[in-house]
């Protein structure tokens, strides 16, 4: 066997590499631009370039000091340097041609080990590697260090999950995931524990022989109907939890705050019932200028509907949530509050929620004083998809009597004289009508 064969590799993975290092921008020096003296800008390449920048600029900036201080009435030079050193290792392209050259070296580690194998063989010595012993110990600890990985990951990244939902059912929730995650990381643990302690323990050695063992009644039940068991009561508790989430009495929508938001590229517009509670009619066909949302003003529940700047909701008070899009499809999420429903164009869908943490608890709850809710979208709706985030509030309910009448409502007085518009075009329609009718 030729030495060269041994360490051939493949023509593909060499271009591959090459491109990848052609197209990673940040394994080449970062373009840097230099701006000196009231704006005069001029692209520098380069690290060495870099460093002489650097220099260039201290000195000018020296003599621009000297300069201020011999003549009050001279401009002192601003000169200011803009880098962009990014980190190397920053980049993607750096990590996969990093992958690659790791398993190049492997490959070739492999290899050179194949030659000293094959040269002992050759010189009709003993095998000086016992490969069964090596992946054995390999495979310890791969589960030592993959073990580890999972609990660093717990324990850096838990709080994700079990920090406080804002919303009552966002507890139910919480309950369900912490008991899945509890089962699953038993059987986790368990099986890796297993598999990869088996390996070691029953790997391939001189005087050895493989038991046959091909099946076990007894076992194939139990590996069936335990996990079977399990999964059913999981979906079950799933099933009824997502029930009482979605499907409240009718009395719990009666009592329940009622607003309305409605997506459109690229905010949430807001409306609050009024006194009575309830939403007034709407209907796209009547969207003006003034009439963003196509509102019935002919419905008199619609007048005393309410313009929402920002969602404010009242603590412990069920709210809810009449979710509309005016054009594409987006989606009414509230991470905090465990909410997430899609907003269809044509078509409403509701979510009701009750907050049990005021916007000051949470802040206190996080240690951040500046925490706020967000209400986000959900679906990526267009170029502006990121400007759909809404400041959401929630106060105890003297703050929310106390806020809402505040607001402006909808049906103002430019809403009014629209309607007064239209009411005279149609009196001089129906008359010209009758009129022709009489003729």
């Amino acid at each position: 066997m030729r030495f060269n064969t041994l360490f051939k590799i493949r023509n593909s993975i060499a271009v591959l590499a090459i491109a990848l290092m052609a197209f990673s921008t940040p394994l080449a020096a970062q373009d840097t631009t230099a701006v000196i003296s009231k704006g005069v800008t001029g692209p520098v390449k380069g690290v060495a370039a870099d460093n002489d920048l650097d220099a260039f600029a201290k000195g000018l900036a020296n003599i621009s000091a000297d300069a201020t201080t011999s003549d009050a009435a001279t401009d002192t030079t601003d000169v200011s340097v803009v880098a962009n050193h990014n980190a190397v290792y920053k980049s993607a392209g750096f990590y996969s041609i990093l992958f690659i050259l790791v398993c190049i070296f492997i490959a070739i580690t492999g290899k050179i080990l194949r030659v000293y194998e094959i040269t002992r063989e050759i010189q009709g010595k003993k095998a000086g590697l016992n490969w069964n012993n090596i992946q054995g110990v390999i495979l310890v600890l791969f589960l030592i260090l993959g073990l580890y990985g999972t609990y660093w990951s717990y324990n850096t990244w838990g709080w994700v999950v079990t920090k406080d939902a804002a919303s009552v059912h966002g507890a139910r929730i919480d309950s369900m995931m912490l008991v899945t995650v509890a089962i699953t990381t038993i059987v986790f643990v368990l099986t890796q524990f297993l598999l990869f302690w088996f390996s070691y323990k029953y790997r391939g050695r001189e005087n050895r022989k493989a038991y046959y063992y091909p099946h076990n009644n007894a076992i194939e039940r139990l590996w069936t109907i335990v996990p079977a068991f399990v999964l059913t009561a999981l979906v079950v508790f799933g099933f009824f939890t997502w029930r009482s989430i979605t499907n409240p009495s009718q009395s719990d929508k009666d009592s329940a705050l009622s607003l309305e938001v409605t997506g459109e590229q690229f905010k949430w517009n807001v409306r609050y019932a009024g006194d009575d509670n309830q939403l007034g009619l709407k209907n796209y066909k009547l969207t003006t200028p003034t009439n963003g949302l196509g509102i019935d003003f002919t419905d008199k529940k619609s007048w005393d509907d309410r313009l929402g700047p920002e969602i404010v909701l009242p603590v412990n008070k069920s709210v809810r949530v009449t979710i509309n899009s005016k054009d594409v499809l987006h989606s009414f999420y509230m991470p905090d509050f465990k909410v997430q429903m899609n907003a269809v164009p044509g078509m409403a869908t509701y979510f009701q929620f009750t907050p049990r943490f005021t916007t000051e608890e949470m802040r206190e709850k996080s240690g951040n004083a500046k925490y706020d809710y967000v209400l986000l979208c959900a679906k990526i709706c267009g170029s502006g998809h990121y400007n759909m985030q809404y400041k959401v509030r929630v106060v105890s309910d003297k703050e929310y009597k106390e806020w809402i009448v505040k607001q402006p409502l909808f049906f103002n007085d430019d809403m009014k004289k629209e309607m007064q518009l239209k009411s005279a075009s149609l009196s001089k329609e129906t008359l010209r009508n009758n009129k022709l009718a009489i003729n």
